[in-house]
């Protein structure tokens, strides 16, 4: 049986932007539901055509992409979509990612990203994955991570339910490692160190890894200071 065709808007408040992109997905065989040029725009189009995945950008008028993000994944007013939100950002990575990353985007892109990786991130990000790079990772927690001067409050991780082998996975993953390197550096295989990640974002019911290396930070397990 053939699987439904991926659906995705754009939020952009760059009118070429926003036709480019959606060039791009519609010559993939992604269907864009809707475009918006505001936040209060994208929240409204995800009402009404219910997408996988938003590609979001930050700054645009009437309400930002932040804002527009919790609306959309909180799933106000009538419960949640089950949609994805891909933050779209500038190549010196804007201030207000991590605060994005925060409200429940499961990852972003710089606005040049090449054709192929944008189609390959909407179609990584409706999987179910996150799309954040390890290398990109590091780079949030050493600029903003430290800048949270009052962490929310009520985040407290219930950790009783890890093994001390998961644990530590956790805290290796909140400092940016990829699958890859975790394996390597816990001797483990690729396939048992996935395993290992989806039990903890089960376990701590959380939507992906970029979840978990906000919680991990967030609730004090690790601090932008700890070595790696």
């Amino acid at each position: 049986m053939k699987s439904p065709a991926l659906r995705a808007v754009i939020a952009d408040d760059q009118a070429l932007v926003r036709t480019g992109f959606g060039m791009i997905l519609a010559a993939d065989g992604i269907e864009v539901t809707a475009e918006a040029a505001d936040g209060a725009e994208a929240v409204d189009a995800v009402r009404r055509t219910r997408p996988d995945v938003v590609l979001m950008d930050i700054r645009m008028p009437r309400m930002d992409g932040i804002e527009a993000t919790r609306r959309i994944l909180a799933g106000t007013p009538d419960g949640t979509y089950g949609t994805r939100v891909i933050i779209l950002t500038t190549y010196d990575l804007d201030h207000y990612v991590y605060a994005a990353l925060t409200a429940g985007a499961s990852g972003f892109l710089l606005k040049d990203v090449t054709p192929e990786h944008l189609v390959a991130a909407v179609r990584l990000v409706r999987s179910g994955d996150a799309l954040l790079a390890p290398t990109i990772t590091r780079r949030l927690i050493e600029r903003f991570a430290h800048r949270q001067e009052s962490p929310q409050t009520g985040l407290r991780l219930d950790l009783s339910g890890l093994t001390p082998r998961e644990m530590e996975v956790l805290r290796l993953l909140a400092t940016g490692l990829s699958n890859a390197e975790l394996a390597d550096r816990l001797f483990l295989s690729p396939t048992t160190v996935k395993t290992h990640v989806g039990r903890i974002l089960s376990k701590l019911d959380l939507r992906d890894r970029v979840q978990a290396v906000v919680l991990a930070y967030e609730s004090g397990l690790i601090s932008p200071q700890d070595p790696r």
